[in-house]
C-alpha cells in the first residue's frame, strides 16, 4: 500500500478503522501496520480477520500464507468473544495489531479480560490455541497489562513473485 493509498478514504475504509502503528517488535517504523480495537462481539470477528489479510495481501503474501493467517486471526480473536469477558456484564475490549517486518508478518490479538482461566464448562473443543500453533511460524501467549490476555502469532510472509 502506498502512502497515496493510506490516505484515501476508500483504502480507509476497506481496512475499517485500522491506523498505522508501530512494529510490534521492531525500532523502525513499518510502512505496513495496523492498530484495531472494537468490541469483543462475535460480529466484529470477521472485520479484524479481514485487516490483517488486507495487510498480508498487501504485503505480498501467497494466497496459502493467508488462509493461515485469517484461521490463526479467526481463532484468536473468537477466543476473546468466547472466553475473556464471561463474567462481564457487557463484552470489553478486542485489540489487534498487526506489523510486516523483515519477511514476517506478526499480530498480536488482546483483551483486557479476566486472563487465561481454566473453563469447564467451555462451548468449544479447546483445540483453537493448539490450531494456532500449528498455524503460525511463533506463538506466545502472555498477560495484557495488569489483566487480560496477549496472543502474539508470527507468520514467514512467504510472497508471490509479483
Amino acid at each position: 500500500m502506498t502512502s497515496a493509498e493510506a490516505e484515501d478514504p476508500a483504502t480507509a475504509r476497506g481496512l475499517g478503522d485500522a491506523h498505522r502503528a508501530v512494529p510490534l517488535d521492531a525500532t523502525d517504523p513499518s510502512k505496513m501496520a495496523l492498530v484495531r480495537r472494537a468490541s469483543a462481539e462475535a460480529h466484529q470477528v470477521a472485520g479484524m480477520r479481514n485487516a490483517v489479510v488486507t495487510l498480508a495481501d498487501a504485503c505480498g503474501m501467497t494466497e496459502d500464507a493467508r488462509a493461515d493467517v485469517a484461521l490463526a486471526v479467526s481463532e484468536a480473536c473468537t477466543n476473546v468473544v468466547m472466553h475473556a469477558y464471561i463474567d462481564a456484564p457487557a463484552p470489553g475490549a478486542l485489540t489487534v495489531a498487526a506489523s510486516h517486518h523483515d519477511g514476517e508478518l506478526v499480530v498480536a490479538v488482546r483483551d483486557e479480560g479476566r486472563g487465561m482461566l481454566p473453563r469447564p464448562d467451555s462451548p468449544g473443543l479447546g483445540l483453537g490455541l493448539s490450531l494456532i500453533g500449528r498455524l503460525s511460524q511463533q506463538l506466545e501467549i502472555s498477560q495484557n497489562g495488569a489483566c487480560g490476555t496477549e496472543v502474539r502469532m508470527s507468520f514467514l510472509a512467504a510472497t508471490n513473485s509479483r
